[in-house]
């Protein structure tokens, strides 16, 4: 039976667009209910609409309060149907509802628990990566909690930091594996599930 999933986004969109591609060719048995951005003109908006998902563009211009915020969000949610929340890079803090705890999940570009946490996305944890001279770097799916980047960890893959690497280079690199970890990491939670 398709699971009905609800993707929130503020950026380019490049995983929403992944999790479409899969659904469509049947390698994901998941239909996306809901693609729910908290911004306005991003890449998220043209990606959903050329997939011809369900679009809903909330507080673009951020205006809501985390908790006002929140309460609409989930609203929107429960009204598509979604069992399952995908958060692909999605910025904002959202608050946890109750009868979705333990059924959202996030990716974050680094191996957990390092370089998470509020402040740590996109470019600034590739640099960080690179200023502690690490030799490995990756990416992690976990389950949401109430603060960022906690959670049990469901997944991780790593990869080698090159010498000479940039944090553009090591952000290539990571997307590579989070195109992969991601479906892997929701299919083997929707088996668990049941």
């Amino acid at each position: 039976m398709t699971h009905p999933i609800a993707v929130l986004v503020s950026g380019s969109g490049r995983h929403l667009e992944n999790f479409a591609h899969l659904a469509a060719e049947g390698s994901l048995d998941v239909e996306i209910s809901l693609a729910l951005c908290d911004r306005s003109g991003v890449g998220a908006i043209d990606r959903a609409r050329t997939a011809n998902l369900p679009l809903t563009i909330l507080d673009g211009q951020r205006e809501l309060d985390t908790e006002a915020f929140g309460v609409a969000a989930w609203d929107a949610i429960r009204a598509s149907g979604a069992r399952t929340v995908i958060l692909a890079g999605f910025l904002r803090l959202l608050p946890i509802a109750e009868d979705y705890r333990g059924r959202i999940l996030n990716i974050h570009p680094s191996l957990l628990p390092a370089f998470g946490g509020k402040g740590f996305y996109g470019d600034r944890v590739h640099k960080a990566v690179l200023a502690r001279g690490c030799n490995v770097t990756g990416c992690s799916v976990h389950l949401v909690e109430e603060e960022f980047d906690t959670g049990p960890i469901l997944l991780q893959r790593w990869c080698a930091v090159e010498p000479g690497d940039t944090p553009e280079d090591l952000a290539q690199r990571v997307f590579e594996l989070e195109l992969e970890a991601y479906p892997t990491a929701l299919r083997n939670y929707l088996s668990e599930q049941g």
